[in-house]
């Protein structure tokens, strides 16, 4: 009899479709009802394992929670007996009201000495809390923003299952191949209580560094510093597979997955599609233009941009770009007519603290020469090793994006992870705001909490500017300054669209099996025009 392995996931959602991930044990035919709806699909296969994606439409009303079931070759596998039913709520047409959003979380487990470690995994905690609060308060949409697994630093479970499957062999300490990945994505997603949540709750998701390693993608240095270590290409083939699997399909609409060639290729193939999807995977990584990750949705009058900023970077010394031309017409695309709340997904920050944003900014003029080749060679070391990369450190797009963004209608928000802390920053005179909520469980250190702290404010922020000046670089076309935090806890926060958006950090405290889930801070974000 088949089984689940991961999901049920809930993941494309609008004011009428909805579309359910999930991954078996077996090939089958997966079948999902709610209320009077019911779709099925048979699995596909790639390296053994069996996936499906189900969409349905007419479950009910907007709003309205309705349970849902899922069979597998017709035998109910979801929910299980006496469990909590997953339900399905469709969107209003004006869209989500309440997004949720975080990065960087590790799956570790919850004992006393994790929780000391590693924090409490707040993601788990708001997903309990969420079993006990009425369904008009749960949040419509969950954005996860970026290392939602870490490749690089596996868990010591998932290092004892590389450790039963390839002993001694490399990477010892990193995920190798797709099957290590169908393991990294089952331990992260199938806690009960995290399990549940993404049942019930539509997700989309973009990858950042971590889904893939550290620094992926930082320079056209660290390319080919990567392609010469033997076991790379086989591990981003796996990692950039396994995310189109686990992550990508679910954050299109079901009409962009019908026009998507290798989802119908891999229903077709009749066997293991692992060929198909490895080649593609090896395509996207060779060539940005081959695969577009970044994707929009419009909810009513807000517009939201989730941008790929790891894969569609040119590398080119002196004429770097967070996102390519190609993608670059895409976005400017996605921009044109824009009105109401512009609600933009970067992985990384594009308003960072000024200290930090001028010494990334000066530091990539370094890379490019502007104090001499032997600095540069230095400053190359510098950015990789501390993590320069950021939009700043690709001056180029930094400027034409924030000139961009100027001209926008509306309030702009930006959501971002990555940095390990959470602020508010908000443009001078514009309807500008970069929201960043980071780690949901991955704390820094105390020592790199105050490191950050120095970096950002106060004297660093003089001595960014006269170091940009010096590497003889323009002012930026804005000013910001950071209105709020930043706060180094783990936590999740909830964007509230309305006239007025507003956005909330939440915290836990406690050890495993507390639930204690606390407000750290609200901020209110500018007024939508009409």
């Amino acid at each position: 009899m088949p089984e689940l392995v991961v999901g049920p996931m809930l993941r494309y959602v609008d004011s009428s479709r909805v579309s359910v991930w999930v991954e078996t044990a077996r090939p089958c035919r997966v079948t999902v009802s709610a209320g009077e709806a019911r779709a099925d699909s048979p699995t596909f296969t790639v390296h053994g394992h069996h996936y499906a994606i189900v969409d349905l439409e007419g479950t009910g009303e907007a709003g309205a929670a309705v349970p849902y079931t899922v069979e597998l070759d017709g035998v109910r596998a979801w929910p299980e007996e006496g469990a909590r039913p997953s339900v399905i709520r469709l969107l209003p047409e004006g869209g989500p009201e309440r997004v949720l959003f975080g990065s960087c979380r590790t799956s570790v487990p919850h004992d006393v000495v994790h929780t000391l470690s590693h924090g409490v995994d707040v993601l788990r905690e708001y997903g309990c809390r969420l079993r006990e609060t009425p369904h008009a308060e749960w949040p419509d949409l969950l954005l996860f923003l970026g290392d939602q697994v870490y490749a690089d630093e596996p868990s010591r479970e998932m290092l004892d299952y590389i450790a039963a499957r390839r002993d001694g062999a490399e990477p010892a300490r990193e995920i190798a191949d797709f099957e290590e990945y169908a393991e990294l994505y089952r331990q992260a997603w199938t806690e009960p209580e995290i399990r549940w949540l993404l049942s019930t709750v539509p997700s989309a998701m973009i990858f950042d560094d971590h889904d893939l390693r550290d620094d992926w993608n930082t320079s056209a240095t660290w390319r080919e510093e990567m392609s010469r270590v033997p076991w790379w290409h086989r591990r981003v083939v796996a990692g950039l597979g396994a995310y189109w699997i686990y992550q990508h399909l679910g954050n299109l609409s079901p009409a962009e997955r019908a026009a998507e060639p290798l989802l119908e290729e891999l229903r077709s193939a009749g066997g293991d599609g692992a060929g198909l999807l490895d080649a593609f995977a090896a395509r996207a990584d060779e060539d940005p233009n081959a695969m577009r990750w970044s994707y929009a949705r419009d909810y009513g009058s807000t517009r939201l941009i989730m941008l790929d900023t790891r894969c569609a970077r040119r590398l080119t010394p002196g004429d770097r770009r967070m996102i390519d031309r190609r993608e670059w017409d895409w976005l400017k695309g996605q921009l044109a007519g824009a009105a109401g709340h512009l609600v933009i997904g970067s992985s990384i920050p594009v308003l960072l603290p000024a200290g930090i944003h001028h010494v990334e900014s000066w530091n990539e003029a370094l890379c490019d020469g502007a104090w001499g080749g032997a600095m540069a060679k230095w400053s190359e070391k510098l950015r990789q090793g501390i993590d320069l990369e950021h939009w700043a450190a690709f001056r180029r797009s930094f400027e034409e994006l924030s000139r961009l963004l100027s001209g926008a209608p509306g309030t702009v928000i930006l959501l971002s992870g990555d940095v390990h802390y959470s602020y508010l920053a908000k443009a001078r005179n514009l309807p500008i705001f970069q929201v960043v909520c980071s780690p949901i469980r991955n704390p820094l250190s105390r020592t790199f909490r105050l490191l950050n702290v120095v970096a950002s404010f106060g004297l660093a922020t003089l001595l960014g500017t006269v170091l940009a000046r010096l590497a003889g670089l323009p002012r930026t076309p804005f000013r910001w300054r950071i209105a709020q935090g930043p706060w180094f806890q783990n936590s999740v926060a909830t964007l509230t669209l309305g006239q007025v958006a507003t956005v909330v950090w939440h915290g836990a405290t406690g050890v495993a099996g507390e639930h204690e889930v606390t407000d750290l801070r609200r901020a209110r974000l500018g007024r939508r025009t009409p």
